[in-house]
């Protein structure tokens, strides 16, 4: 089971339907997948299901529960403020250490309405999954100007597909 977090809570997100688009190239290729989309997490979270309250909220306790079933994942990051959102931080932080990231293997994809593609979000993803102990798949494909090159169901922008295939591909084999 390959699971793919859309990494923001904003509903209706670009990168809730760049994960929908990430899901069908894993169907293409008979990979069973799941989406995890954080714009459904409970609002209390933060405060119910963290730190000395971690395993009490069993709203939250679900995504625990499809994290362990997974041993590959695949991040969907917008760059918010030159990194990544807060509360994929704070998902992250709910989940249990280390046994949820540890020696398991994931891809990231890059979001941005800039020109950068969300490359530093991306490298901020990198070091905080590389002290979970969890192996990042080399190839990030940084989407840049998503508005621009995204209609909302496909990428139009050649070189961004051909990206996502061949990490489609190499997550596969990972």
């Amino acid at each position: 089971m390959i699971t793919i977090i859309a990494g923001t809570n904003r509903k209706n997100s670009v990168s809730l339907e760049i994960a929908n688009l990430y899901k069908n190239l894993l169907d293409q290729h008979q990979q069973q997948s799941q989406i995890i989309d954080l714009a459904e997490l409970p609002n209390d979270f933060i405060f119910s299901a963290l730190y000395e309250n971690s395993g009490k909220n069993a709203a939250f306790n679900v995504y625990q529960d499809k994290l362990k079933d997974s041993e590959k994942y695949v991040f969907i990051i917008p760059e918010y403020n030159g990194s990544f959102p807060g509360v994929l931080k704070a998902f992250i932080d709910g989940m249990g250490y280390p046994s949820s990231f540890r020696n398991k293997k994931c891809a990231l994809v890059g979001l941005s309405s800039g020109v950068q593609g969300g490359g530093l979000a991306l490298s901020h993803m990198t070091d905080i999954f590389n002290y979970l102990g969890m192996h990042v798949l080399a190839l990030k494909p940084k989407l840049a100007r998503i508005e621009r090159n995204f209609d909302g169901e496909q990428v139009t922008d050649v070189l961004y597909n051909q990206l996502l295939e061949e990490q489609v591909k190499l997550l596969i084999e990972f």
